[in-house]
This record gives structure tokens, sequence and C-alpha cells, in this order.
């Protein structure tokens, strides 16, 4: 895997982690452009998403200035996506 792309979100997560599914949804809904890691596929990358978060818990969604969440709530998501203006 590549690393993250410095000017988008990425999203670290799994097909069969509810909390991935319900971050992945808002993501889509709310129309925000973003790289999705699937760890299904390329299960290299969770030492990636290790890296970023120190924890082995997923979704990791890893925002444009750095910052990251490790299973945030939507009302997370959603504040740092206004942070950021991306929103």
């Amino acid at each position: 895997m590549t690393s993250p792309a410095e000017s988008t979100i990425t999203m670290f997560g799994a097909d069969w982690c509810r909390d991935c599914i319900r971050t992945k949804k808002q993501l889509d809904s709310l129309g925000v452009d973003y790289t999705y890691v699937d760890l299904v596929v390329e299960p290299s990358a969770a030492d990636v998403a290790k890296e970023i978060s120190g924890r082995t818990n997923i979704p990791v969604v890893l925002y444009p200035d750095s910052s990251h969440h490790v299973e945030p709530s939507n009302a997370d998501v959603e504040a740092k996506l206004r942070e950021l203006s991306l929103i």
C-alpha cells in the first residue's frame, strides 16, 4: 500500500466492521471525497493504520491536517469535517 494522501481523507476499514460501515456511509452521504483502504483486500495496510493510531481498532480516519479518529462517532466526524471546511 502507498502512503495515505496528504490532501484527502483516508479511511482504513473492513466490510465486517459495523463502525466502518457506518462511517463510510456517513462520508458518502455527505459527499466527502476520501480514499477507502479495505483491510480485507490489503491486510498489510493494517500496520499503516496502527502506526497512525497506535491502536488496532478500526475504522481509522486520517484527515488532511494529519489528525485522526479511531472508531469515531458520526458527531466526531461531522465536527472535524466542519472544522476543516470540508462540509
